[in-house]
């Protein structure tokens, strides 16, 4: 097997090649595109590994020219660019599979070995280009596994079911395999289940015939009808009732509808994509949720990280997040490097719907053109409060805070430190023993006399607890 590699990164390329001639392939090396393009013209190779930013260009956008000289080649692309943008163009090329650095080199063994075996039924993509302006904003390996899955599925109407904690972005999910797809020039219908009365809901998904109930006084055509030749996005699939589950499980088997109070069977051609915050699985073994609808629903199912578990992008989504509040007409600002940590540090239960609601009004709020982190703590101290009590989240937060607001000279933050976090921790224990020295020391697993020397460095009245 000859591999052709195209790597400007010397450290990496002797990686790869290594583990690939461990696996009895032949590797043959570059790192521009015009000596790729030389290679591949006087010789054939069996699969091509490249990456995107070489020596010379852009190694996605110059990939027709490889194309049109070895149609049949299976291509495998390597990028640090690792956003949806890069995994949609890759997905686009008609790549074998596209992997986000940093990889498993044993992975990317592996599957070079499967694209050349395998080159006959190599993947094609004849879509266009993928709009700019795209829904999703990360570059974490969580999103990496996101947007993956997302490019497996752009280009056929396979059911998506997308999972995720509220606020976590399930729709934009949604309405990115719909912009991107085959189905861009469709309508995209989206339906929140949760929100729709129990007796209403069949009539909201399948229309209704005039006089099918009192207040139907004309004809209705329902969410399928409206999403023909496009997407339908159901959220919120959890809350869906019993009964309005099964005629959904009916249309999606058979691809027809009936509208409430009709004789009429109507050919429907909607992709589905599914969304709930809820975990199905428990809600099947008690009933409340059917277990054949749930397998014809997960067919991809796509789970999207909460921000808890994809620090790393907050920076990134503030700025986004900052940009969008500017072209809607709030104060334009850029976010400092120590302010976009401590956004990092933020435990943001409502995922990233929290974070873009706070940096609008942030952005409304603050008169300065550049945020630190001092304009930021006052603002996040409503944050840190509703995360008392949770664990790891309120000690974290406050000594954050802390760090913000008293700035304790350099040299001298470990001992203002300590001593801050000890005087509400001894007034504390002498709360909880009314006063007793004694038992607060046991309390606290010090010496009495240690205690005893804190409360006199510390100032602190030992009756200070009891008022």
């Amino acid at each position: 097997m000859n591999i052709l590699l195209v790597e400007d990164d010397p450290s990496i390329a002797l990686v790869i090649t290594a583990a690939l001639e461990a696996e009895g392939m032949t590797v043959t090396e570059c790192d521009s595109i015009a000596e790729r393009d030389r290679l591949i013209a006087g010789q054939s190779f069996d699969a091509m590994v490249t990456d995107v930013m070489l020596t010379d260009g852009d190694g996605i956008e110059t990939i027709g020219t490889v194309r049109a000289a070895a149609p049949d080649m299976p291509i495998i692309i390597l990028s640090a660019q690792n956003t949806l943008d890069t995994a949609v163009r890759a997905s686009d090329t008609g790549a074998f599979e596209y992997f986000p650095k940093p990889f498993d080199i044993d992975e990317l063994a592996r599957t070079v070995r499967q694209a050349v075996g395998q080159s006959s039924a190599r993947r094609s993509s004849d879509g266009d280009a993928p709009e700019a302006g795209l829904p999703l904003v990360g570059r974490s390996a969580a999103m990496q596994a996101v947007y993956r899955m997302i490019t497996r599925v752009l280009r056929n109407d396979l059911t998506v079911l997308v999972l995720g904690e509220s606020g976590t972005g399930k729709e934009l999910v949604a309405e990115a395999i719909h912009e991107l797809g085959h189905r861009k020039t469709g309508p995209f219908v989206a339906v929140n289940t949760a929100a729709i009365p129990a007796d209403l809901i069949e009539s909201e998904l399948f229309g209704h015939e005039k006089g099918a109930f009192t207040g139907a006084v004309a004809r209705h055509a329902g969410k399928f009808e409206q999403a023909n030749g496009g997407t339908l996005f159901l959220d919120e699939i959890g809350d869906m009732p019993l009964d309005a589950q099964t005629r959904l499980l009916r249309a999606l088997q058979s691809g027809r509808i009936r509208r409430v109070g009709g004789r009429e069977e109507i050919a429907v051609d909607v992709r589905i994509i599914a969304a709930t915050n809820r975990d199905l699985e428990p809600m099947i073994a008690a009933g409340t949720f059917r277990e054949d609808l749930y397998y014809r629903l997960n067919v991809v199912p796509i789970t999207l990280p909460p921000l808890r578990e994809r620090r790393d992008d907050i920076p990134a989504l503030a700025r986004h997040f900052l940009q969008l509040a500017a072209g809607e007409g709030l104060p334009r600002h850029s976010l400092g490097d120590d302010a976009a940590a401590l956004l990092a540090r933020q435990p943001w239960r409502g995922n990233v719907r929290e974070l873009r609601n706070f940096i609008y009004r942030v952005a409304l709020l603050v008169r300065e053109e550049r945020i630190e982190a001092e304009t930021l703590a006052p603002l996040l101290i409503p944050i840190e409060r509703e995360g008392e009590g949770e664990p790891g989240g309120s000690l974290e937060h406050a000594v954050d805070h802390w760090l913000v607001t008293h700035r304790p000279a350099p040299g001298t933050v470990y001992d203002a430190a300590l001593a801050a976090f000890e005087r509400p921790l001894f007034i504390a224990a002498l709360r909880q023993t009314q006063g007793n020295q004694l038992r607060a020391a046991q309390l606290l697993g010090i010496n009495r006399n240690t205690l005893r020397k804190r409360l006199t460095d510390l100032s602190i009245d030992p009756g200070e607890g009891l008022r």
